[in-house]
């Protein structure tokens, strides 16, 4: 059950010696308050790094691993050893979308987050979701744009059902070539593409068009 289910994440700002007592007291004691509230430990992530960063090999892997084996939890020392700053609300955001509960020893149960932090967070999902939807409609409208323009995606894609995941990261350059003739900008033919299925940006898609105009003047 993933209710049941806990990480645990440690972190000190440095990597001296003095601060590896800390560390470790931190995962004993997180894990005693874990099992207290009958939650089971599946992994213990750590970092001695600054918590103004975000590029944090064990924060890193902990945001991976919850989402790949469902997890419910996460049980921290405090806030601030998430991180510090944009830092901290960025990683309080990513948690809170994958419906992770943070639960704080200093807190003695769930993160207890200030008015100014609940504001942001909120704040943050409304612009998300605004952006999703401008994603959408540039997708649709570059769509609209390259069928009036007589662009048949059923035709032009017809094996794209046989292809999935992974194996979709390649660049059709023949679609990219089509797209463009009939007058899109790079941006709406980005958006179609991985509306589409297809990994790409803007500047991939600029890069393989002009690398297939330099093959054709060779």
């Amino acid at each position: 059950m993933k209710e049941n289910k806990a990480v645990i994440y440690a972190r000190v700002s440095t990597e001296k010696n003095e601060q590896e007592t800390s560390l470790e007291r931190q995962k004993e004691e997180l894990s005693i308050y874990a099992q207290q509230l009958g939650f089971q430990v599946v992994n213990i992530f750590e970092d001695q790094h600054s918590g103004y960063d975000v590029n944090r090999e064990g924060l890193l892997e902990m945001m991976d691993y919850i989402v790949e084996h469902n997890i419910g939890s996460v049980f921290v020392q405090d806030e601030t050893r998430l991180g510090r700053g944009h830092a901290r609300v960025a990683v309080l955001h990513l948690l809170k979308k994958s419906d992770i509960e943070i639960y704080s020893l200093n807190d003695a149960g769930p993160l207890t987050m200030n008015e100014m932090d609940t504001m942001l967070l909120e704040i943050l999902a409304i612009v998300e979701e605004y952006q999703r939807k401008i994603h959408n409609a540039k997708i649709k409208r570059g769509m609209r744009r390259a069928v009036e323009n007589g662009y048949r995606p059923e035709r032009n894609f017809k094996n794209k059902h046989k292809r999935e995941g992974r194996e979709r990261i390649d660049v059709p350059i023949e679609e990219i070539v089509n797209l463009r003739e009939k007058g899109l900008t790079f941006q709406e033919i980005a958006s179609i593409l991985r509306g589409l299925g297809y990994e790409v940006s803007k500047a991939t898609v600029h890069r393989r068009y002009m690398e297939y105009k330099e093959r054709l003047e060779d």
